[in-house]
């Protein structure tokens, strides 16, 4: 995948105001997967902050947010990060891996933190990033779950460093690096769209 290539055509598409209208979702709901090569991780950040930058020039009021960074700001609010990184090498994994579980649960910290962040303040399009840094104490086919009863009011873009893919059954497949599957996602309100296969 080229990188210059993908950051013009998400610009086209993301700053299209039907898109930025969510016309042509039916039923669904508007949040959207941007798939990308693992190994492409430290390019695409970069292009995400260039494409926020040239965005916002356009007048398009967005967010951009970093799974991982929510759940540090989710450990310092509770006052653990710092215990957290202290004893990290005294501690068992499975230890870190219960307490890294337990603040990043969608239902109760991290999806109500990513409501928050994303704001309903005329916001018209969010971004998020980081999937692969939050594996495996958070699953992305969790988060998309968790978000479907938010009602979102604007598109939401997840970059998610694997494949996703649609069956004509109307499940799901998400996997991470290219090779760790996650459940089979089969309630279609839970269903993303794929960008790759977007057309406006």
């Amino acid at each position: 995948m080229d990188i210059n290539d993908l950051a013009e055509r998400l610009f086209k598409i993301l700053g299209h105001p039907n898109f930025l209208a969510m016309k042509g979702l039916a039923n669904e709901v508007p949040i959207f997967i941007q798939t990308y090569e693992p190994s492409q991780e430290d390019a695409i950040r970069r292009m995400v902050d260039g494409l926020v930058g040239r965005m916002r020039n356009t007048g398009i009021n967005l967010k951009s947010l970093d799974l991982f960074s929510l759940v540090l700001e989710e450990l310092e609010e509770h006052d653990i990060l710092d215990d957290l990184l202290k004893g990290e090498a005294d501690s068992e994994k499975v230890e870190i891996l219960e307490t890294l579980q337990n603040y990043s649960d969608p239902k109760t910290h991290l999806i109500p933190r990513l409501i928050r962040e994303i704001g309903d303040d005329g916001v018209q399009l969010t971004l998020i990033t980081g999937p692969g840094r939050i594996f495996p104490f958070l699953r992305t086919h969790t988060i998309l779950e968790s978000l479907q009863p938010a009602m979102l009011r604007h598109p939401v873009v997840i970059f998610f460093p694997g494949e996703y893919a649609q069956d004509p059954a109307g499940g799901s497949h998400l996997r991470l690096f290219g090779s760790i599957p996650s459940p089979r996602i089969n309630n279609p309100y839970y269903r993303a769209t794929n960008l790759d296969h977007y057309r406006l």
